[in-house]
């Protein structure tokens, strides 16, 4: 298993950072009316995410850091919201929803496992 030295040596971070790219990438096409609507929503949201996690490894202890990952699994919440209704209003093609839909999916899981594992290590 590899050392995490770093916040960015988080494999939930890394993928993270992915989606909320991808994200970007995504709403780049949205209609200009929508930059200050679901563009604004699904980017704040997507980056809040690898932000959050940033933020809590910063932070001086496992309490805190759990806090901001609690934070960033609802981010990913949220931004699973915005992209389920842009796929109900027709923003985007359901294939690249389902792709990103996927990802959060995996993040969710991995925030799950990170957080059991820090509750653990919280009360040795």
């Amino acid at each position: 298993m590899m050392e995490v030295k770093s916040y960015q040596d988080l494999i939930v971070w890394q993928k993270a950072m992915t989606l909320a790219e991808q994200c970007y990438r995504l709403t780049r096409a949205f209609p200009k009316e929508e930059l200050f609507g679901m563009t604004s929503q699904i980017r704040r949201a997507s980056i809040s995410i690898p932000a959050n996690i940033a933020e809590g490894w910063g932070r001086m202890g496992t309490q805190e850091y759990i806090q901001f990952l609690r934070i960033a699994q609802g981010s990913l919440k949220e931004l699973e919201t915005h992209l389920l209704l842009t796929d109900r209003i027709g923003l985007a093609r359901r294939d690249q929803i389902s792709l990103l839909l996927e990802i959060c999916t995996e993040i969710g899981k991995m925030f799950n496992g990170l957080l059991g594992s820090l509750k653990r290590k919280k009360n040795i």
